[in-house]
This record gives C-alpha cells, structure tokens and sequence, in this order.
C-alpha cells in the first residue's frame, strides 16, 4: 500500500512537538550557549534554532534583558552577560567585538587609544572602545561601556596583529600603527598632551624599522615629522632616529605642531622641520 506524504503546516507553522518532550526557551539557548564557551548571537540563529521570530524574539529578548542576562549593543546581535559583568550591563568588548565587526559586515581594527591600552601604554584607562573602520557607524552602547568608530579609507593597508581575548581574537593596531594613528585622531587621543603620554610609554614597544613602514603607509609626511617631535620630547630620541632619516630624504616643508593655532613667539625643531606652537608636557 503506497504511503501517503505528511501533511504539510500551513503558514509556515511548525508541526506539534512530540509529548513530553520540553519546549526550548531562549533562556535555555543562552544558558546552553554560555556552558560552551560563546558570548554571542544573533537573530539568524534563534530563528533558525528555535523557530523564534518576530515580535515573539522581541518579547524573549526584553525579558532576558530586563533580567540583565543578555544586551544587544546592534539590532539583531546579542551578547550574554555572565553573573560577574551584570553591574557593567555587559562583558568587555574585547570579548565580542570581533563577532560584531563580521555581523556587520565590515572590515576593523582596534585603534588608537584603546590599542595603546592593549599594548600597555594607558595612563588612564580610555573612556570609549575605539574601533577603525572603512565606513561610519553610529556610535554604540553595550552596557556601561561605548564603541566608537573612526575612518580610514586605506583600511588594508594598516598593520595590525591577531590577538587573543578571552573569547576568541581580534584584529588590534600595532604600537607603530597606533603612534600614527594617535596624531591622525587626535581628536579622539585626547590632544597633543595626551598623545605625548601615551607616546612616552608606547614607545618602549615600537620598532624603528616597523616605524618607517607605518610612515610609508601612513602616507601624511606632516603628520610623521610631528610624530618625530613629540617622540624625541618624550625622550625616544634614538627610536626615532630612522624615522628622522626618512623624512630628511623628502625635504619636508615647515608645519605647525598644532594646525590652526598661533605661531607667534614659537620655537622651531629643526631636526622634524616643526614649529612648536604648542607646550606639551607628557604626564608621568
């Protein structure tokens, strides 16, 4: 006798589960997530795990979330917080930024001041998780902590290293890339006496040779003579020396510490072709 097919659920509805078999929950999908390992998800597999969609995921996730066991730092991307981050609202970033950046989509690096940390030069601990882009994003919130963007248009070009997190790796700016880098957003560096901070205790990482190629990738001579200066101030004469020879060799033009402010009664730095319009004084 030719058996029939079984019947199919119409509008999408899945079939009855068999009795006695639990129903899975999202609180247990994370619960077992965390048991191996991961931090993070997102919509594309709760969706595809537990059927869960829609306003129905929504509800879930405000419940865990109202109870402090997940944040969503994007739409669609979820992070567990485990028992010892639910005063922070969230785990470090170092433990998901990696996963965010391919949820996104986009190529990354962690920048600046937050890279200078990882490599041990932070005289204070940054007040935001600094990430390199390609493109802007907004800025983002995962619990205390804020992720905020920068742009590069040369992205591939820079140097960066694959470090170890607690949770995986994730792509970080090399000390010769993050001196450049500091300059080049200075804005978010905290200024010239911030940066020289930094630079003093960076140093102590950087390479000469490595310096020069982040000067060639880097492509702003103005902004390595000023480097130049400031590394000499902070006492790394001698790490500079290459960099110094590199720069003679293009005939650099005369350029401000400080752009945009006044150069009246200034010294000049003849080794970097730099007018001092700036007092900058790193703190110990």
């Amino acid at each position: 006798m030719r058996k029939s097919a079984p019947k199919q659920m119409s509008g999408g509805k899945q079939p009855d589960r068999p009795r006695g078999r639990p129903r899975r929950t999202l609180a247990g999908f994370v619960d077992a997530l965390q048991a191996s390992g991961s931090y993070v998800f997102d919509r594309r597999q709760v969706g595809t795990t537990l059927g869960l969609t829609g306003p129905a995921l929504k509800r879930a996730v405000a419940r865990l979330k109202a109870r402090g066991r997940l944040c969503v730092p994007r739409r669609g991307f979820y992070v567990i917080v485990p028992l010892e981050y639910r005063v922070a609202g969230a785990p470090p970033p170092t433990w998901f930024i990696d996963s965010l950046m391919r949820h996104i989509g986009r190529p990354y690096y962690v920048g600046v001041l937050s890279a200078a940390a990882i490599h041990g030069a932070a005289h204070q601990q940054p007040q935001e998780f600094q990430i390199v882009s390609d493109r802007p994003e907004r800025l983002l919130r995962a619990g205390r902590a804020r992720i905020r963007f920068l742009i590069k248009s040369r992205l591939d070009a820079s140097t960066v290293i694959d470090m170890k997190t607690d949770t995986g790796t994730m792509r970080v700016a090399t000390p010769e890339t993050t001196a450049f880098d500091l300059l080049r957003y200075g804005h978010a560096a905290g200024g010239l006496a911030n940066i020289a901070t930094v630079l003093a205790e960076l140093a102590e990482r950087m390479d000469p040779r490595r310096l020069v190629t982040a000067a060639e990738v880097d492509g702003e001579l103005a902004r390595a003579q000023r480097l130049g200066h400031l590394l000499d101030r902070v006492g790394a004469r001698s790490l500079a020396d290459r960099l110094a020879a590199w720069v003679a060799r293009r005939r650099p033009r005369t350029v401000l510490l400080r752009p945009g402010r006044p150069s009246s009664d200034a010294s000049f730095d003849s080794r970097w072709q730099v007018v001092v319009n700036e007092r900058v004084e790193a703190e110990t």
